[in-house]
């Protein structure tokens, strides 16, 4: 199954958000063996260079860790798990923020629409 790209982010990036949230939904847990490199690369079908930037990536943010002739494994600190969901939500409030800025909502109007669709749920 190849994966589809938008192209207003770089492929590597894009894969870091999506191997991010499956850690995040508990996709992949902590101590989960990462596919190889090229097993991961013919998956989502991009060039093996760049699923070796993406897993370059989640190890300088200490999600995962390489050990020498085992594979990569997703991090067993689940501090650091804790810390990239803070991350991420205000990444995504952030962006989230900046775009109801740019139609001219104020945040208020934001709440009061959430609310009138929570009740409506």
């Amino acid at each position: 199954m190849t994966q589809d790209f938008t192209r207003d982010k770089p492929i590597y990036s894009q894969l870091v958000d999506l191997i991010c949230g499956d850690i995040l939904k508990g996709n992949l847990q902590p101590g989960d063996k990462m596919q190889s490199v090229r097993e991961y690369s013919l998956e989502v079908g991009v060039n093996v260079n760049t699923v070796q930037r993406v897993y370059k990536e989640l190890e300088s943010m200490e999600l995962t860790e390489t050990k020498r002739g085992q594979g990569t494994f997703i991090t067993t600190d689940e501090e650091r798990i804790l810390h990239l969901r803070e991350d991420m939500k205000v990444k995504l409030v952030n962006q989230f923020l900046q775009s109801i800025a740019v139609f001219g909502f104020s945040k208020e109007e934001i709440v009061q629409t959430l609310q009138r669709k929570e009740g409506a749920q």
